[in-house]
């Protein structure tokens, strides 16, 4: 249901506090898939009718030199999957065809950004929202073919951002490596 039809609301979506963002090393030897960093967000919002709902944007291509020089970077996808991935969870996954991201601001590993999704594919929630939020840094997680150790992982992921600060978060369940800010 869209917003004129009495389900949920981009009204209904207010940012709270909470959210973070981290980055993903990547690669698929099997198809071809070049080793790329991409970001994903996760702006949670205040329950709605007393259940949990946030906003993931995942795959951005934002393009940086570092995790710690973030302000300014934008990027925009016209389509799904082309490259990000936008959904809304609630009470299910209501994908959105349309993302734009800008990082306004950086405070060390807050980012704020501005988000704005629209082109509901899934017809269950609003044709479109925007959300403004701070993020917490969560790191960057390293899954590469050819990176079998934290020391390879930490090298490669050095060609595509800067890795002092960072050390390996041990036990990082369905990923090779996860690496966070050194405390």
């Amino acid at each position: 249901m869209g917003d004129d039809e009495g389900g949920l609301t981009a009204r209904d979506l207010v940012p709270a506090a909470g959210g973070e963002w981290h980055g993903l090393l990547f690669d698929n030897q099997a198809v071809g898939l070049p080793p790329a960093l991409t970001w994903t967000l996760r702006i949670p919002f205040e329950p709605v009718g007393g259940d949990p709902a946030a906003l993931d944007v995942e795959w951005l291509p934002l393009e940086t030199t570092s995790w710690r020089a973030m302000r300014g970077a934008a990027c925009e996808s016209a389509s799904f999957a082309e490259p990000a991935e936008a959904s809304v969870h609630h009470h299910g996954h209501h994908r959105y065809d349309r993302v734009s991201v800008r990082v306004l601001a950086q405070d060390g590993p807050l980012i704020q950004v501005a988000v704005t999704v629209g082109g509901d594919l899934d017809a269950l929630g609003p044709a479109s929202l925007e959300a403004e939020a701070w993020l917490d840094f969560a790191g960057i997680r390293v899954q590469l073919g050819d990176a079998d150790t934290p020391a390879a992982a930490l090298a490669r992921l050095g060609e595509f951002t800067d890795v002092d600060g960072l050390v390996e978060l041990p036990g990082a369940p369905g990923v090779a490596f996860h690496f966070v800010r050194s405390p």
